[in-house]
């Protein structure tokens, strides 16, 4: 099954706008967004627009985020995550193996959150 995922890294407090906002930024111009995915830890926070999106969210283990190389580096990330791009390591890994970036991550007006998308192609994964 092909997914295109949209991974979200977003500060605690993150309005719902500023979630939306990169993800509007992130989807544009690509396909169909087809699952959300986020930290494990964030997952709950991510929810809200998982339903209002009628998308599937993929909570990614932290262990799994620090082992995911990405093309961006935030030092926020770094710190809190251990991976250069919260976004783009939730999207490159719960996208499967062999998946691609799409999009690096694009960051909210209000740079409150993340967004980056990735293609691949594997089992869903979602709880």
């Amino acid at each position: 099954m092909t997914m295109i995922v949209a991974g979200l890294g977003f500060r605690a407090g993150a309005p719902l706008s500023a979630l939306r906002a990169a993800f509007a930024l992130a989807q544009e111009g690509l396909p169909a967004v087809t699952h959300l995915a986020t930290a494990a830890d964030k997952a709950p926070a991510l929810a809200p627009l998982a339903r209002a999106l009628g998308l599937p969210l993929i909570p990614v283990a932290a262990d799994a985020v620090q082992r995911c190389g990405t093309a961006t580096q935030s030092a926020a990330s770094l710190r809190t995550r251990g991976t250069g791009s919260l976004a783009e390591a939730a999207a490159l890994t719960a996208a499967g193996p062999g998946a691609q970036l799409l999009c690096h991550r694009q960051i909210s007006p209000d740079r409150m959150a993340t967004c980056a998308l990735a293609q691949g192609h594997a089992q869903e994964t979602e709880q």
